[in-house]
């Protein structure tokens, strides 16, 4: 999930990210490819690197700034480089890309995170962080505009395969060089930065950002251990929650917390299950409403028959986080796990 976007579009997610975890279980293996920016068919390397096993909002861009002081182990990427993405389809690159169009908002994300923005052509329709995302060419949203991307020109183009499965196999027949990731761990998601500092040859700044990560994530769970952890219920649009699995249940159990979802992937619960389980705390995703409604989400926590009975509702445990750095799997996933952590323990993030 990436944005604040609204309630249909949202529950056009769930769908898509159950059936395309389908299709990800039986994907067949992708052909090589190389990049736009001179790099010959089958081209021989001199540096390959294997697909990811599977940076905060300031953090991120304070990470990208100080990338001088992130350990001297990064260093400059050697060109060819070869990688695989998550489809194990295989790229080569013959210099840094220069024009990249990212699909997904965490991408582009990740992008500035490794001071990277310049070299930005084009961004979907949800791209709203930082500010200057705001500014760039928009090629659409999960149905992307093929016409428009292929226009951009692009070198690189930053997929999530999971949101844009059909895009990035036509994208492909196109003979565009596109890097799919499905991050479904927080470690993954590091991973993830790495391997596109390592494309974008901006190692040492992707290394500040991995850095940044895993101190978030070391404060958060140093914090936490010792606390009695909460039965925890997920809402990330009206009735549909997230399970074992993906790196949302990842993030609760970090933040102290258990997730009462134990189905895996993303699905819709039985309000009556939620019941069952009576969870001590609810947190439910932020949302763009218009002035004076409330979230809708809220709204059916709220008014589902039988739900006055749970724990959280009746202690008032019913917390709003905000979503995109909850739900985008790049650098501000750090800040999500902390503010899930705070909501959850506030006596240990004072």
């Amino acid at each position: 999930m990436n944005g604040k976007w609204k309630l249909a579009s949202i529950r056009k997610v769930g769908f898509i990210l159950i059936t395309a975890a389908i299709v990800l279980a039986t994907a067949a293996c992708g052909t090589k490819e190389t990049n736009d920016s001179g790099a010959a068919n089958n081209a021989p390397s001199s540096n390959t690197a294997n697909k990811p096993e599977d940076a905060a909002a300031n953090g991120g861009n304070q990470a990208a700034a100080n990338a001088g002081d992130a350990g001297t182990a990064a260093q400059a990427t050697v060109y060819p480089l070869t990688v695989k993405d998550v489809t194990n389809t295989e790229l080569t690159f013959s210099a840094a890309p220069q024009r990249i169009i990212t699909l997904v908002p965490s991408e582009t994300e990740i992008v500035y995170a490794l001071g990277a923005g310049d070299k930005i052509a084009g961004v979907d329709n949800y791209s709203n962080y930082p500010k200057e995302a705001a500014d760039k060419p928009k090629i659409g949203d999960m149905n992307a505009d093929i016409e428009k991307i292929v226009s951009l020109k692009p070198d690189l183009v930053l997929a999530s395969y999971t949101m844009s499965q059909a895009v990035v196999d036509k994208l492909r027949s196109l003979k565009l060089p596109v890097y799919a990731t499905d991050p479904k761990t927080y470690d993954a998601v590091i991973e993830k930065v790495k391997q596109i500092g390592a494309i974008l040859d901006k190692p040492k700044e992707a290394a500040a950002v991995a850095n940044h990560m895993e101190q978030v994530r070391t404060q958060v769970t140093d914090a936490v251990k010792d606390a009695p952890k909460p039965n925890v219920y997920l809402e990330f649009a009206p009735g549909w929650t997230v399970g074992k699995g993906e790196f949302l249940d990842e993030i609760i159990t970090l933040a102290g917390g258990t997730n009462i979802a134990t189905e895996p992937n993303w699905y819709e619960i039985d309000p009556e299950v939620v019941v069952k389980a009576n969870p001590d705390a609810i947190i439910y995703a932020s949302m763009t409403v218009k002035e004076g409604e409330k979230n809708p989400i809220l709204t059916a926590i709220e008014t589902r028959p039988g739900w006055n009975v749970i724990n959280a509702i009746k202690d008032k445990k019913v917390f709003e986080v905000d979503q995109d750095p909850l739900t985008r799997v790049g650098p501000r996933l750090a800040d999500g796990l902390l503010e899930v952590a705070k909501k959850l323990h506030p006596d240990l993030f004072k």
